[in-house]
């Protein structure tokens, strides 16, 4: 397994049948042309195994901290440590740019997620509530 960073709208269309739903170009060129958001892929040989994206958010009295996206793996590729590496690699990169913290949000309904973020170093934080906004 290779992880690279998908700098090009190729590497980002090669993840694609990992994702929720169809690339959009315009949003590919935007994510792209942000030098604070982060896709990296995993590959097996030639074929997209997985891939985590990240962001870098600031705030004025905390510093910089990455912000795990989304984790995706394919599902004959899951359990051999692919989401571990990708959610460490990421974790990687956030420290070679300087960020305080990384995180991420989950539920007990996705137990692969849990066991990925666990063995790849993270702390499960106490309960947290989460609002969202529809637009």
């Amino acid at each position: 397994m290779r992880i690279e960073r998908a700098a090009s709208a190729d590497a980002v269309a090669a993840v694609q049948p990992l994702f929720d739903h169809e690339l959009r170009p315009e949003a590919v060129k935007r994510f792209l042309a942000d030098p604070t958001h982060h896709l990296l892929a995993a590959y097996s040989g030639e074929a997209a195994a997985g891939f985590v994206s990240g962001v870098e958010m600031t705030h004025p009295d905390k510093g910089t901290e990455m912000f795990l996206y989304e984790l995706a793996v394919e599902e004959a590729s899951r359990n051999r440590g692919i989401g571990r590496a990708l959610v460490r690699a990421l974790a990687d990169l956030a420290r070679e740019r300087g960020c305080y913290g990384m995180w991420v949000l989950t539920d007990d309904g996705n137990p692969a997620a849990l066991r990925a973020y666990a063995a790849a170093g993270g702390e499960r934080e106490p309960v947290a509530v989460m609002f969202s906004w529809t637009f």
